[in-house]
């Protein structure tokens, strides 16, 4: 298979093409390409707010469990990359609230 970025690989203005300026076997290697879940991303995301504010408010970190386990399920191997961005934003919210039923402050500067 041919290289689709031209000069080495170095992007430049002439080797990023528009969708529209593919060919059928470029559109089919970048159909090919595993993905992350969009959900995986956003329980990580919360799991780090509930790792920051869980000490404090423990609402966050709940939530954050309930909708992780929930949205675990639309994981699917076939087109998603892997499931860790899920098990990483679980761990952080596990861990915000086992923080705040231990009292149990950290110091984050931002």
């Amino acid at each position: 298979m041919q290289s689709f970025y031209k000069g080495g690989g170095r992007f430049s203005k002439k080797s990023l093409k528009k969708v529209d300026d593919m060919t059928e076997e470029e559109k089919l290697y970048l159909s090919e390409i595993k993905r992350q879940n969009p959900y995986g991303i956003i329980t990580m995301l919360m799991g780090l707010i509930s790792f920051l504010f869980g000490p404090i408010f423990v609402v966050i970190p709940i939530c954050t469990i309930f909708f992780g386990v929930i949205t675990l399920r639309t994981f699917n191997k076939i087109t998603e990359d892997n499931p860790w961005t899920f098990y990483i934003g679980l761990a952080l919210a596990f861990y915000g609230l086992i923080l705040y039923f231990t009292s149990g402050p950290h110091n984050v500067i931002i």
